[in-house]
């Protein structure tokens, strides 16, 4: 009787130290709360700037431009009379790419025609939603914020972390 008296005892002892050291650990590092805070704060502030960075380039030239619900600017420039884009065509584009800046970045001149297949990524997510207002023969202007580009890294070759795009496109041919 005293040995399972004993063994009741140790095994209890453990389980409550490892409870104990559980909740230590757990509030021994900062809490979510006091690191999620100042990263949203942050953020917010990213994402202000980047905004009045795009109004200021907007009032600057003068360009009157429509906002979809995802911060994407377009302006159709030239309509065509082609068919308009739809996920699953591919989409043949000239193109003209700056950063905000003004430094040109890639061309169709340079670098060839741009194709993909809409509606199954490959291209910058604000590209991809321009070319959904489009039809063959426009010609557009968008500016795609960076969260609709390459976002935090860059394109990892010619666009700047945190970049924002203006595109310059006609949409030549859908296949």
């Amino acid at each position: 009787m005293r040995n399972i008296f004993l063994f009741t005892l140790i095994v209890t002892l453990v389980i409550f130290s490892a409870c104990q050291l559980s909740e230590t650990r757990q509030n021994d590092g900062p809490t979510h709360k006091s690191v999620e805070e100042p990263l949203i704060k942050a953020n917010k502030q990213a994402v202000k700037a980047e905004e009045q960075q795009i109004i200021d380039f907007l009032n600057r030239y003068n360009w009157k431009m429509k906002e979809t619900g995802s911060g994407l600017r377009y302006a159709i420039y030239h309509h065509g009379k082609g068919e308009k884009a739809k996920p699953g065509m591919i989409a043949v584009l000239k193109y003209n790419v700056k950063l905000i800046d003004g430094d040109e970045i890639y061309n169709s001149d340079n670098d060839g025609l741009k194709q993909f297949l809409i509606g199954k990524g490959g291209v910058e997510s604000g590209l991809e939603e321009g070319i959904l207002l489009l039809r063959v023969g426009d010609q557009a202007k968008f500016i795609i914020p960076s969260h609709l580009a390459f976002g935090l890294l860059g394109d990892q070759n010619l666009v700047p972390p945190k970049s924002t795009l203006i595109y310059d496109v006609e949409l030549i041919a859908l296949n």
